[in-house]
């Protein structure tokens, strides 16, 4: 379930990160809003990745993670049904900056408190894969989807989707350490 939520954080920081600044252009806006919106992601987000970690150690980061992978939602929702204008993409960084990357310090300290410490990097590598895949099929699908479509709306409601679907599987996940089973000799 943490390899699938963080498949969504892939998804989106990849499409957006790589498809924002031609969105914005295709809304008729200036192309700095799309440099001036991935810079305002940029300044948050090194804000809140510290911040989440810090509020990691205070509260249940399931549930941090589940209010960031719906947020996300609820930004992208927002972006989508407001007027397109320079406040609102900006808006809509400064939203996604606060959930951005914050995800990391919460999934790899899941990781380290279910497994422990002993084969950290392994595991959180297998997680990672899952935002890599998420990474390379934001981008492709963006791509692909915009030359199809003429337009990037679809894949930002599959984006949408996704955060719920990331908040939703986050719930059933238990915050303590896995039950080892010992093979008797």
């Amino acid at each position: 379930m943490l390899v699938a939520g963080f498949f969504v954080c892939g998804f989106h920081v990849s499409f957006i990160g790589t498809h924002l600044p031609a969105y914005v252009i295709d809304l008729g806006l200036p192309p700095e809003t799309g440099a001036g919106a991935l810079m305002t992601i940029g300044i948050v987000n090194v804000i809140s990745a510290y911040t989440a970690g810090v509020l990691g150690g205070r509260f249940s980061k399931l549930k941090m993670l589940s209010i960031m992978y719906l947020s996300r939602a609820v930004f992208i929702t927002v972006m989508l049904l407001s007027p397109p204008t320079q406040m609102t993409i900006y808006i809509f960084a400064g939203g996604m900056g606060l959930f951005w990357l914050s995800t990391v310090p919460l999934t790899s300290g899941l990781v380290a408190v279910m497994f422990g410490t002993q084969y950290m990097t392994m595991l959180f590598g297998f997680v990672f894969f899952g935002h890599q895949v998420g990474s390379f099929l934001g981008v492709y699908l963006g791509g692909l989807l915009f030359d199809q479509t003429g337009s990037y709306n679809v894949v930002w409601w599959i984006g949408a989707a996704l955060g719920v679907f990331a908040a939703l599987i986050h719930l059933p996940i238990s915050e303590k350490p896995v039950q080892r089973t010992v093979l008797a000799p």
